[in-house]
């Protein structure tokens, strides 16, 4: 659903390449991210890098059924992962089976409710 609704709110600019990480079983595997969302940025240019050389990074955590939210420890390891990697935003994605996909924003130590199309878009 999550990679559906990444698709979905994409109405402008380069399309955003999704990269999941599945483990032996094609189940999740180690780490605390879950997908990146990655696509070139062709809006910044400086004297050193052109358009389209730099990228657009999303680190995505997905929880569904039961699994609880990302605790205070948790934030802390996707803000530490976002600045290493200097990702744009850190998304968590909660589905429930016959729900809605909810979509919310990592900003400072809350999770904030968006719309995809606000990172996405």
């Amino acid at each position: 659903m999550t990679k559906w609704l990444i698709t979905y709110s994409n109405q402008r600019g380069a399309r955003w390449q999704l990269v999941d990480f599945c483990g032996k079983a094609k189940s999740e595997s180690r780490g605390i991210v879950d997908l990146v969302a990655i696509r070139k940025n062709h809006r910044s240019a400086n004297a050193v890098m052109k358009r389209g050389d730099t990228f657009e990074i999303v680190l995505i955590q997905v929880k569904g059924g039961r699994a609880p939210r990302p605790v205070a420890g948790d934030i802390a390891r996707l803000r530490r992962v976002a600045k290493y990697h200097n990702a744009k935003a850190v998304i968590l994605a909660e589905w429930q089976p016959g729900e809605k996909l909810d979509i919310f924003l990592l900003d400072g130590t809350q999770w904030k409710p968006i719309k995809a199309s606000a990172v996405f878009g």
